[in-house]
């Protein structure tokens, strides 16, 4: 059985509780999670399909541990793997930054030149600009449990539904909530 590896860095838990129910829906016997505070260069090389989250926080900022990991994230080898990511941030407080960290992630993963999956459409979110936008689409999954909480579950179901099929997965998907 496929084995996915999802990578997040949580401060407030947010990050964390949306990894746990984007595990939840694709099964917990196919999505191991890790905290990026507690892993090595190492571990995403057991992965040949990865998901990865990261909030932005205050100004476009990096969530701390993966700014703590970011220089040993540069030397990892994403080449011959499988990459989706998802980001969380906050549209209205900080419009002119939404997702940035996610596309500052997005641009390291692609210097090794991954296969990357689970691009999200921008309709149905208002902000001023972001990093993670690319020719009309987020690179990832757009989570803001600041102002559209009432999005997630919807949004996570269909995203979900997206990764299964990229990532050709065979096992059952999973409703959740």
């Amino acid at each position: 059985m496929a084995k996915i590896g999802l990578f997040f860095g949580s401060d407030e838990g947010n990050t964390e509780q949306v990894a746990q129910r984007i595990q939840a829906r694709l099964g917990v016997d196919v999505v191991e999670l890790h905290d990026i505070a507690d892993v090595t260069q190492l571990e995403f090389t057991d992965y040949e399909m990865l998901i990865l989250g990261i909030p932005t926080w205050d100004f476009g900022q990096i969530q701390s541990d993966w700014e703590e990991f970011w220089d040993d994230l540069e030397q990892v080898d994403f080449s011959g793997k499988t990459v989706a990511l998802f980001g969380l941030g906050d549209q209205f407080g900080y419009g002119d930054y939404f997702l940035d960290a996610m596309g500052m992630l997005h641009d390291v993963i692609a210097a090794s030149n991954p296969a990357r999956v689970g691009f999200w459409p921008i309709t149905g979110y208002e902000y001023e600009a972001s990093k993670a936008e690319r020719d009309g689409q987020f690179v990832g999954l757009a989570i803001d449990e600041d102002q559209q909480e009432d999005l997630t579950a919807e949004r996570l179901d269909a995203w979900c539904e997206q990764i299964h099929r990229e990532f050709g997965l065979q096992t059952p998907l999973h409703k959740a909530e």
